[in-house]
């Protein structure tokens, strides 16, 4: 929201993103520390970077980036919801290619959720409508999943428009895909939102429609992204926006291994019988050591920003999970395109 296939021998989207680590570009606008700083007892953070920021590649311009993911070879897919998919070079994460995406009738996208799939192709979200679409390295569209009726924008469903796909990820194994909506359906609970999975099917590239789950979000946030980790929990990124205070951006770690599969109720309000995903809180962003951050607006942490993208990179020599999250600065001039480099060790249980 502007605020705003697998191959045999690989595992896709995120077991090779567990292989490779990227670093913040080096620059006299990052903001790096001697070592890692805690924003809580899970997460720590390691450097910023707004090299990006205000700048263009090829003509095109480097901001309203909405996703990452890794790409094969370690490179990072940088996803713009202004139709462009970006690669960034995995050691100074600027930009070394892009390319312009478009619907069926050759119309830009709101794209939002980005994950690359063992075969190199890309599977993108766009919110609009919504919709999963899966698409060449060269921008070529291939194909498209299906989605449920409830999950479409009014009139056709009960989602509201800008408001549904924000968030996309392959689980371990690369045989489940996972959309996160942002907001709630109508008639849903306000802050229980659903995700959606797809089991692949027989044939490379096939996805057919599978379980469906209630998450709660905190009052007066939305789902910004979602992220599988290796041992198939979630990274979900919760944000918020208030005029003349700032940004609210939480990391939650979710598990939806004991969720009720929801595609047959028709409204979720917290009823008995009904399990939501368990999830616990790794950190409130706000938290973290500035580094020397200067925000363009009110912020209660000059490091925060409209942070929307949030992938894993790696692992740390002591196990810990390198994360890589980026902001979307909506192409506006009080808000900033910035690079997180982040840590997390991740509890043995969810809590809540």
């Amino acid at each position: 929201m502007r605020m705003r296939s697998v191959l045999a021998t690989v595992t896709a989207g995120l077991a090779a993103a567990t292989c490779v680590t990227a670093a913040a570009p080096a620059d006299a606008h990052s903001g790096k520390a001697p070592g890692v700083h805690a924003c809580s007892p899970a997460v720590s953070i390691t450097s910023y970077s707004d090299a990006l920021d205000k700048t263009t590649y090829d003509g095109t311009f480097v901001g309203n980036l909405s996703a990452l993911a890794v790409d094969h070879g370690g490179r990072i897919a940088a996803l713009s919801d202004r139709s462009s998919l970006f690669t960034l070079d995995r050691e100074t994460l600027r930009p070394t290619s892009v390319v312009n995406l478009v619907d069926e009738k050759g119309a830009a996208l709101d794209s939002e959720g980005l994950a690359v799939d063992g075969d190199g192709t890309r599977l993108v979200t766009s919110e609009a409508e919504p919709s999963v679409r899966r698409y060449e390295r060269d921008g070529t569209l291939v194909g498209s999943l299906p989605v449920p009726d409830a999950l479409k924008v009014a009139p056709a469903g009960r989602a509201t428009s800008n408001l549904t796909f924000e968030g996309l990820t392959l689980l371990p194994g690369g045989h489940t895909l996972l959309a996160a909506m942002e907001g709630s359906l109508s008639g849903d609970t306000a802050g229980i939102v659903r995700f959606q999975t797809w089991d692949r099917a027989t044939r490379q590239g096939d996805f057919r429609l599978s379980a469906q789950y209630g998450y709660r979000t905190d009052t007066g946030l939305g789902v910004s992204e979602a992220q599988a980790t290796p041992d198939g929990r979630l990274l979900v990124l919760e944000r918020g926006f208030t005029a003349g205070v700032g940004n609210t951006v939480r990391l939650y770690l979710a598990d939806l291994r004991h969720a009720t599969d929801t595609r047959r109720v028709d409204t979720l309000t917290g009823q008995e019988g009904v399990r939501l995903a368990r999830k616990t809180l790794l950190a409130d962003l706000v938290n973290c050591p500035s580094l020397g951050a200067r925000a363009k607006q009110p912020q209660p942490n000059p490091l925060l920003d409209n942070i929307e993208g949030l992938t894993i990179t790696g692992r740390t020599p002591d196990g810990r999970l390198r994360l890589l999250l980026v902001s979307d600065d909506n192409q506006n001039a009080v808000q900033t395109t910035r690079l997180y480099s982040l840590s997390a060790r991740l509890p043995h249980t969810v809590n809540g």
